[in-house]
């Protein structure tokens, strides 16, 4: 797919909906996230004001496009999927950013951005030594997607629309979500749902479990997440509530690897092994990438668990939540052994 917004009309393999984010990246002790009264390794919500302060006060920066749901679809592409993305910017510095690099990533992305009010969605991310990243999230923009903005062609073309659970949180962005999955399961496509944060899940509990009954086929989710949402002690608690209620499940447990669970049947995949953990910003994004590169090519489960793992593995290696290396050539060899 070109570097343009790639208008064709051909099948899409996914196509992703979520905040259009640029991620502003800087290290900081332990004590500089508790002295801003930050949940270390959480993503916390903040108004242009704070936005700003945190600027100012975290020093030395680098600046790259992201948000769960783009930078899935920036990792899909990197294995090789046709794919889209929508999602609200303003046009200013930070959306032009975002654009040229959702773009460049090979994804079709046409979302009008706003030409007035809140600026381009920014997230202050915060990485600790041990490599946990706390998030604060100026959504800006963002939050102004709405149902209008949902391009039926393009939700009609994806064999899978993944959406972001973050983006449950702007009310017309629900309306949003809903036109899509209800597009999709028009054309006989299936729904992909990220939970996001465990925060997110306290926020939207009742309504994420409603939607993972009647309207998700696939589930994204850490082994927090998942226990949260059904509110129980134990993951396996957790995988006995949701059986049933969605077509598959897949489960990351950071070094544990991952547990797909799909018609009663449960594989559990190792993680791969990196050298140095630097950064641990968008490794669920990364492994929801590699996991639906695999489904939309008609791998079985464990293979496309494994590949998620291999896009996790990269993203964690480095700074940044898109990939630095061509993932399509690091899943070559578990590919051509199949």
């Amino acid at each position: 797919m070109g570097a343009d917004n790639g208008a064709g009309n051909g099948e899409l393999d996914i196509l992703g909906i979520g905040n259009a984010i640029v991620d502003v990246i800087s290290n900081a002790t332990d004590e500089v996230i508790l002295g801003h009264g930050l949940p270390k390794g959480s993503m916390t919500l903040i108004d242009a004001e704070r936005a700003d302060a945190l600027y100012v006060a975290i020093g030395p920066s680098m600046e790259i496009s992201g948000g769960g749901g783009a930078n899935t679809i920036a990792g899909a592409a990197s294995f090789g999927a046709e794919v889209a993305f929508i999602g609200k910017v303003r046009d200013d510095t930070l959306g032009d950013t975002f654009t040229s690099d959702i773009r460049a990533a090979g994804a079709v992305f046409r979302t009008p951005p706003l030409s007035q009010g809140p600026a381009t969605a920014r997230c202050l991310i915060m990485v600790s030594p041990d490599g946990q990243r706390t998030m604060s999230t100026y959504l800006g923009a963002a939050v102004e997607l709405g149902p209008e903005d949902i391009d039926t062609d393009l939700v009609g073309r994806a064999k899978v629309t993944y959406l972001e659970g973050y983006l449950w949180d702007p009310p017309r962005a629900k309306e949003a979500f809903r036109t899509a999955m209800a597009a999709a399961h028009a054309r006989d496509r299936k729904v992909a749902l990220s939970l996001s944060d465990t925060f997110c899940v306290e926020r939207h509990r009742e309504e994420f479990r409603a939607l993972v009954e009647n309207d998700v086929d696939i589930l994204f989710a850490n082994e927090e997440e998942v226990r949260e949402l059904y509110q129980v002690a134990t993951l396996d608690q957790a995988l006995a509530a949701v059986r049933g209620r969605c077509e598959i499940v897949a489960v990351t447990r950071s070094e544990k690897g991952s547990l797909v669970s799909s018609g009663g049947l449960f594989h559990e995949v190792p993680a791969e092994p990196i050298d140095t953990l630097v950064d641990t910003t968008g490794a669920g994004d990364s492994y929801a990438a590699g996991f639906l590169y695999g489904l939309t090519h008609g791998l079985d489960l464990p293979t496309c668990a494994r590949l998620g793992s291999i896009a996790a593995a990269e993203i964690i290696s480095h700074v940044g939540a898109r990939p630095q290396v061509n993932l399509a050539e690091l899943a070559a060899p578990v590919l051509a052994a199949r």
